[in-house]
């Protein structure tokens, strides 16, 4: 599968950038755009999200895959792998997957373990959605009856796009994803442990990693930091950039 990717700068060590469960590359771009003063940064759409192809096959074998696909296109050899949530799953699929092509990992806000099902409001808010609706203010009241933080509103709002005869569609293959959510939450299967420098980065509000998790994480990554991120939840990124850039930057200057 080809992925939809932005690319950001020519000089410096190859990062790619991977977003979490109902994202997209546009999602990082001011992360991508900081990192590519001294990197290339790529941000990718993973399968059934933005502007990447649809599959109705979703799981973390063949989205792992999917980055690998993009790497030997882009005749990239060697990229240090940053993801997110969902993404970060991915990254560490494919960091298992293919280590000679993993220079480092960094996972944000997410853990190898198999999670609780927490995201069934979104698709059933997204599957309430009137496709005819005059506009988009219409649609936000729509998903305001489900959803009332604005911040995630605004999030599941970038999916929203306008076609050509009027109506209202949504970037991502949402039918796909909810197909194969328990694939995407499930648990990460490592074969092996990795000595690939890893990072594993946690908001401070965020509960997504505990410190019941750290010991099956150091198990498997035997070279390993972990950061925590001030006044950041899940969505660290955005939430805190000036952090999560510090962070990153410091972990990417070591040898």
């Amino acid at each position: 599968m080809q992925l939809y990717f932005k690319k950001y700068g020519t000089e410096g060590k190859i990062i790619l950038i991977l977003h979490g469960l109902f994202g997209m590359s546009d999602n990082w771009h001011n992360i991508a755009r900081k990192l590519s003063e001294t990197n290339t940064a790529y941000t990718l759409d993973l399968r059934n999200h933005g502007q990447s192809p649809h599959s109705p096959i979703m799981n973390y074998s063949v989205m792992a895959d999917d980055v690998w696909d993009f790497m030997n296109d882009e005749k990239i050899s060697e990229a240090i792998v940053i993801g997110h949530s969902m993404g970060g799953k991915t990254a560490m699929a494919f960091a298992n997957k293919y280590p000679e092509k993993t220079e480092k990992l960094i996972v944000v806000d997410i853990a190898p373990k198999a999670y609780k099902p927490g995201h069934i409001i979104y698709f059933d808010a997204m599957k309430s959605i009137n496709f005819k609706a005059s506009g988009r203010k219409e649609i936000e009241d729509q998903l305001a009856k489900n959803i009332t933080n604005q911040s995630e509103m605004l999030f599941l709002l970038k999916n929203l796009y306008r076609k050509e005869n009027g109506e209202y569609g949504l970037k991502l293959n949402l039918e796909a994803i909810e197909a194969n959510y328990e694939a995407i939450i499930a648990e990460v299967i490592l074969d092996k442990p990795t000595s690939i420098p890893t990072l594993f980065i946690k908001g401070e509000k965020s509960n997504y990693i505990i410190d019941a998790d750290f010991k099956a994480i150091t198990q498997n990554y035997l070279n390993i930091s972990f950061a925590t991120v001030a006044n950041a939840g899940h969505w660290v990124h955005a939430e805190n950039p000036e952090g999560f850039l510090a962070v990153v930057n410091e972990f990417l200057s070591q040898n």
